[in-house]
């Protein structure tokens, strides 16, 4: 697996938006790549059309998503009219085709020496290509969560997440457990009190001296 902190690798690919180039697609935005084991799965048709869904909230917070499954883009499309039928709206973002499996090994989400593509292999096989990708604007990997087959992701964390890394990037600060946009955050212990009282001249509360509760700066 990747570890946070390292560098998104960077990967040319067909989509079913056309030719990539994943750097240069990200631009200076913050991205989400979600990775898919088999297209007409039940559980990912579900998260494709919540992704479709959700993809406004993700456009406020500048932030462009990706979806991978290691079947051909033909394919992707015939999965597409099944995930609006069902669903209530198709993809409305790019779906990466990982047919010879580089992207998902690439990323840690198979051995690097899993042999051939994918055809002929099966869900089963790719189970763990299901793992969720946050990559900052510096390409650098910010979070990753790995789900089983058999539990739908909450991409409504996803974007709880993104708003935590948006609002530390910015400020010297972090955010607690349960952290909603909005609630109060924590000063991060880099920052000494003479500097957190220029930084938040409201003053905070201190349950204990390592532990000083401010409201979210603006």
């Amino acid at each position: 697996m990747l570890q946070l902190g390292q560098t998104a690798p960077d990967f040319t690919a067909q989509t079913t938006q056309g030719t990539i180039r994943f750097h240069e697609w990200l631009g200076d935005s913050w991205g989400v790549l979600f990775s898919h084991p088999k297209d007409f799965t039940p559980v990912c048709t579900t998260e494709l059309g919540a992704m479709a869904n959700l993809k406004a909230e993700f456009d406020k917070r500048g932030t462009k998503i990706i979806g991978l499954s290691v079947d051909p883009i033909d394919s992707h499309a015939k999965w597409a009219k099944d995930i609006e039928e069902t669903q209530g709206t198709a993809p409305n973002y790019p779906m990466i085709g990982d047919t010879d499996l580089s992207i998902a090994k690439a990323y840690g989400m198979l051995p690097a020496a899993t042999p051939g593509g994918s055809e002929g292999r099966t869900a089963a096989d790719n189970q763990t290509v299901r793992t969720v990708f946050v990559i900052a604007p510096d390409k650098s990997v910010k979070l990753q969560l790995v789900y089983p087959m058999t539990t739908g992701r909450n991409f409504d964390e996803v974007l709880r997440v993104i708003d935590s890394l948006q609002l530390t990037a910015k400020h010297k600060v972090a955010t607690p457990a349960n952290w909603r946009n909005g609630d109060d955050v924590i000063i991060a212990g880099s920052v000494s009190n003479e500097e957190a009282e220029k930084r938040f001249p409201q003053g905070w509360k201190t349950p204990k001296p390592y532990l000083r509760v401010v409201a979210q700066p603006k």
